[in-house]
């Protein structure tokens, strides 16, 4: 499988400046599938979404890999005051998944430049090894949902999109069925290990590792090490760690341990996210405090395309699988 989409990949792309896009957002999956299209001869632009909340070593990790490995970089940069207004508002409407903001607009972002450059290929991290548990359905939202982010901002702030790239379900049948671009799990094509692959990485593109699973982002370790288990008694790191277990990367016995300890490495460090998270949101300790005591208000509360995406997915599973 992986030499045939190789061929396909390298064929697609021949008298092309690239042949693949890769999506980088600093940590492990994502640097990993950099590397390994390097050394399997593919050509792929490296791309990174930057919303403002980048931790530097994140930024370092980038830096150092696509220096050895002499790629080009294209970085997307949302304006922040948007980017805040936007964040702002999904607080205000209490919805759980504030990530869905950075999940579509990375997904808009890696389409519009494989559209660009005539690249049919985006080859993402997302892979079974480490993700193959799938998450309850009332921890996230759908990632395509371009109604639901539109009419959440539009009800909350008076915010203009601009720079903000947002990606709908009709969107991405354009891009998947008309211009032919697929995003594929590319690391399912190989033996993914993580802590293989991190060792790696450390010994020759000096990498710096993240206690969990996305941790390369502030707000997404704040979100994910905070304020998902206090406002919605959620701990994602169940679904990271049992899919480890899974692939029998680690026990479960060593997961059972892992998830007795806090989701920051310690109290000092939830402080300092904690102080940078209300300073660069311009919030107050009560206000974090409010936040969080107010009840859960789901997405579909507010305008949303989720039914009819997964009424569309059902349809291509049934029919277009094979295509």
């Amino acid at each position: 499988k992986l030499k045939n989409f190789l061929e396909k990949v390298k064929k697609n792309g021949k008298h092309k400046k690239y042949d693949c896009i890769v999506g980088v957002s600093g940590g492990v999956d994502s640097c990993w599938v950099l590397i390994k299209a390097i050394q399997l001869g593919l050509r792929p632009l490296a791309v990174h979404m930057d919303n403002g909340w980048n931790s530097e070593l994140a930024q370092n990790n980038i830096a150092n890999i696509i220096t050895e490995l002499k790629v080009d970089l294209y970085t997307y940069v949302i304006d922040w005051e948007e980017y805040r207004e936007c964040m702002q508002a999904f607080f205000d409407a209490d919805v759980i998944d504030v990530e869905l903001l950075y999940d579509n607009a990375m997904q808009a972002v890696n389409y519009n430049l494989a559209r660009k450059f005539g690249v049919k290929y985006i080859l993402s991290g997302y892979n079974i090894s480490t993700e193959g548990i799938t998450f309850p359905k009332c921890w996230h939202w759908s990632k395509y949902d371009k109604r639901n982010i539109i009419n959440i901002t539009k009800r909350f702030s008076e915010v203009s999109l601009k720079t903000f790239p947002a990606i709908g379900t009709i969107d991405r049948i354009v891009f998947e069925f008309l211009f032919g671009i697929k995003w594929t799990g590319f690391l399912d094509f190989l033996d993914y290990n993580k802590q293989d692959s991190i060792n790696y990485l450390k010994e020759n593109f000096g990498f710096k590792p993240y206690p969990y699973k996305h941790y390369e982002s502030v707000f997404t370790r704040f979100y994910q090490g905070y304020l998902l288990p206090e406002k919605f008694n959620v701990d994602k790191r169940k679904v990271h760690l049992s899919s480890l277990i899974m692939t029998a990367q680690i026990s479960r016995r060593e997961a059972i341990e892992d998830l007795k300890k806090k989701p920051y490495g310690s109290e000092i460090e939830l402080e300092e996210d904690k102080e940078y998270f209300l300073k660069k949101m311009n919030w107050s300790p009560k206000r974090l405090e409010e936040y969080i005591s107010r009840p859960r208000i789901e997405h579909d509360k507010y305008a949303s395309e989720r039914k009819f995406y997964e009424l569309l997915l059902r349809f291509k599973n049934k029919f277009l699988w094979n295509l």
